[in-house]
């Protein structure tokens, strides 16, 4: 099918179905398969080369949802964004990359990439100026974040794809947080998106995958290198990834629109000393957010007042969650310091504002009513 002009939910429903030619099933068939015909064929099919036709026509799928060429499925968030590395980076190279992201790709980098002979620059800030002070003649690639993950800090998309262009540095970003509902930085000039589809793609806390997508040149290069390391996915996961996607854009507009009305009651609240949302105007990056996002999406941050225990607060939630992961239809609750950020030092959270009392907030598509008082009777609790 033909994915122009296609609006969003028609691609989330229709682009990357595998048809069903003889029972013209409404429901793409699941191959689970590992050996496919090899004489007399066009595709060499094998799992771990990316290509069974599960795997083939859900790529199809996000590559249609992020306005790219092609994309690969894997295993999980993180054996994208390693993947990716590794197809631009080799001994001798520099990657430039924001200091304000996710914990677990921090730590990839920080304990593979001197394996490797691969070098790299955490920026001081996340203004354009702080990747232009660190970039080494020998820098390949420059990787950002924006929504990131925990503070919900807003990058500049097209000033740092302006600024790879002019340099020629391939640049990437981690989509996880906004999605491509809210957000499409190839149009803005980035070379390469990357998500945990773990997380909105999936979007029932039921699946581990990750996604690459950008021009069918870049995704071969990428190709090369996942054939080799094998992170493809399971044709079940991937049968159940698709089936997931069909409701993307429903999910995340929900979920969006949720947040927006979360965000601004906790910016209240008495107990609430700190709300890091993009769509709130107190934020540092309002106006930033609203001229390259399509919605602001449905993750936040708040901290609490001090004094109020955030492991107590998270116990005494009845409703919402506490969970490691992110994204479901279920809101959801974690401490960084405990998870996504657990790996750094102590100085190196201090250092870029995660606290103890910092609570990472995903919304879900319940009742608002129903979340505000489950928050409210949990500080209640801790007074």
């Amino acid at each position: 099918m033909k994915k122009e002009n296609l609006g969003l939910n028609t691609i989330c429903t229709h682009v990357g179905e595998v048809k069903d030619e003889q029972f013209k099933g409404a429901v793409s068939p699941m191959y689970l398969s590992s050996s496919y015909e090899f004489l007399d064929v066009d595709v060499k099919r094998y799992p771990r080369y990316f290509n069974t036709p599960n795997q083939e026509y859900l790529a199809k799928k996000i590559a249609a949802l992020e306005h790219t060429e092609a994309a690969l499925i894997f295993g999980s968030g993180m054996a994208a964004i390693s993947h990716m590395f590794l197809a631009f980076l080799q001994k001798g190279d520099h990657l430039v990359v924001q200091n304000t992201l996710y914990g677990g790709t921090v730590n990839f980098i920080k304990e593979e990439f001197p394996k490797y002979g691969i070098e790299y620059t955490f920026t001081n800030g996340y203004e354009v100026e702080d990747f232009e002070m660190a970039i080494q003649p020998n820098t390949k690639l420059i990787h950002i974040e924006t929504p990131s993950n925990p503070l919900l800090t807003i990058t500049d998309i097209k000033a740092i794809a302006k600024l790879g262009k002019a340099k020629n540095i391939v640049t990437s970003i981690d989509n996880t947080f906004a999605s491509p509902v809210n957000q499409n930085p190839i149009d803005l000039g980035i070379d390469m998106v990357m998500h945990s589809a773990t997380k909105y793609f999936g979007g029932h806390s039921d699946i581990c995958a990750g996604a690459v997508a950008s021009s069918q040149e870049y995704i071969d290069r990428v190709w090369n290198v996942s054939k080799n390391l094998g992170g493809s996915l399971s044709d079940m996961t991937v049968w159940m990834l698709e089936r997931s996607m069909k409701t993307l854009g429903l999910r995340v507009k929900a979920q969006t629109k949720n947040a927006m009305k979360m965000a601004k009651w906790l910016n209240k609240h008495p107990k609430i000393a700190k709300v890091f949302y993009p769509g709130l105007k107190s934020h540092p990056e309002y106006k930033l957010a609203k001229s390259q996002m399509n919605g602001y999406g449905a993750m936040l941050s708040f901290e609490l007042e001090e004094g109020l225990d955030a492991y107590q607060f998270q116990k005494s939630l009845k409703l919402i969650k506490s969970s490691m992961s992110l994204a479901g239809v279920e809101s959801t609750v974690i401490s960084p310091h405990l998870t996504s950020h657990a790996l750094l030092t102590q100085e190196e959270r201090d250092k870029v504002g995660i606290s103890d009392r910092l609570i990472r907030f995903s919304v879900g598509i319940e009742d608002v009513k129903d979340l505000k008082r489950d928050i409210d009777k949990a500080i209640a609790v801790l007074k």
